[in-house]
């Protein structure tokens, strides 16, 4: 059964989009972004599969769609919310509450950024902003973060959040043929 306020809030901001800063924004996923991560995507194609599982499968714009349905029904649902990032006017990656579990009072946050864009704190902007989202709309009590114990940009994103590190999984995802190891951060929300 799904919390009476998240659903409140996810109802209310049924056409998500905010500012973060004179840089970045974000907007829920609309179909009229499926050409654009197809283009993101083949041109990101080698960096984002060695973090990422999903690249090779998604080939073209109905892929993209189909995800982007998906993904507006689950926000519909209050199971999720996926957004899109915005950089100076153009779209350089995603960022989500994977899930939203109500029973749990937790999130699990993921996210990619281009390649060509890193470096320029854009994701640790993001997920503040994401948390601050979480803990104070939603009233979440718990935030997770799982990267690719090698992934050392995204783990130091959760770093740079004051997440702590919970503890290592072994063997917790193929990698389009290479198994990986995740670290899992997390924060709460008596710790910020």
């Amino acid at each position: 059964m799904r919390n009476s306020t998240a659903s409140l809030c996810f109802k209310e901001c049924s056409l998500f989009s905010t500012i973060i800063d004179e840089e970045i924004k974000l907007s829920l996923l609309q179909e009229s972004f499926a050409p654009m991560y197809l283009e993101l995507v083949k041109e990101n194609f080698t960096y984002l599969e060695k973090w990422l599982a999903w690249p090779p499968h998604c080939e073209n714009k109905q892929d993209f769609i189909s995800f982007i349905r998906k993904s507006l029904h689950d926000y519909a649902d209050g199971k999720s919310m996926v957004c899109g990032i915005w950089f100076n006017e153009k779209l350089v990656g995603n960022v989500s509450f994977n899930t939203i579990n109500h029973e749990l009072k937790k999130v699990e946050i993921g996210y990619w950024l281009i390649e060509s864009v890193q470096g320029n704190g854009i994701m640790t902007r993001v997920c503040k902003k994401l948390i601050d989202i979480a803990f104070s709309d939603l009233e979440i009590h718990k935030i997770e973060i799982s990267a690719a114990t090698e992934n050392f940009a995204s783990r130091a994103v959760c770093e740079r959040l004051g997440m702590k590190l919970e503890g290592v999984i072994s063997n917790a995802e193929n990698l389009n043929g290479r198994i990986v190891d995740h670290a899992i951060y997390g924060l709460r929300r008596t710790e910020t």
